[in-house]
């Protein structure tokens, strides 16, 4: 038996031209069989946790514009800010789960699993994945000044040297203060 392994792309589009092929020959379905209602058939929310204006907001209103245009539907980006993304998390997790009601997810929101004991719901019992739309990497920078030119250098300067390493972050739970927690 082979180990679990994450199908690569070759495998699911193997998969999904199956897929169509076997859904094009089957019986009760085409010009003469019943009238099949695609996906979407009103409008769709896009719920982000984090004000308009940031990285979050850009994704979801350029993920909502493109999906508008392809499937004839409006993608609606609604900004529900607060709590590292747990809000609107939360609203996402209580909305009917008929597709019409979409969160757009960060790393915040893996985090936030693990740092919060009160999260009212669950992320991998409460959200299916859809799609990846972003994926970004972390950059630590140092001052010219600093005597470190890698990050166990950095952490041995840190060491040696306490109160003298400040860090920037966006705030707890965000992307670089858990890099540096990391």
């Amino acid at each position: 038996m082979k180990p679990n392994r994450r199908p690569s792309r070759r495998d699911f589009l193997r998969v999904s031209a199956a897929g169509v092929a076997l859904g094009a020959h089957a019986p009760g379905v085409g010009a003469q069989g019943p009238s099949i209602q695609l996906y979407p058939t009103r409008p769709v929310r896009i719920v982000s946790g984090f004000p308009p204006g940031g990285i979050s907001d850009t994704y979801a209103r350029l993920i909502a514009k493109w999906l508008s245009e392809h499937l004839g539907e409006q993608f609606v980006v609604e900004n529900r800010p607060g709590a590292g993304g747990t809000l609107a998390a939360e609203y996402v997790a209580k909305a009917a789960p008929d597709g019409y009601t979409l969160l757009l997810t960060t790393s915040a929101d893996a985090w936030n699993e693990t740092l919060y004991d009160n999260l009212n719901f669950h992320v991998p019992a409460d959200f299916t994945p859809v799609a990846t739309i972003s994926r970004g990497a972390g950059v630590l920078v140092v001052n010219p000044s600093v005597p470190a030119t890698s990050v166990p250098q950095l952490i041995a300067y840190a060491n040696a040297n306490p109160g003298k390493v400040t860090v920037a972050s966006a705030g707890v739970g965000s992307a670089p203060h858990m890099f540096w927690e990391l």
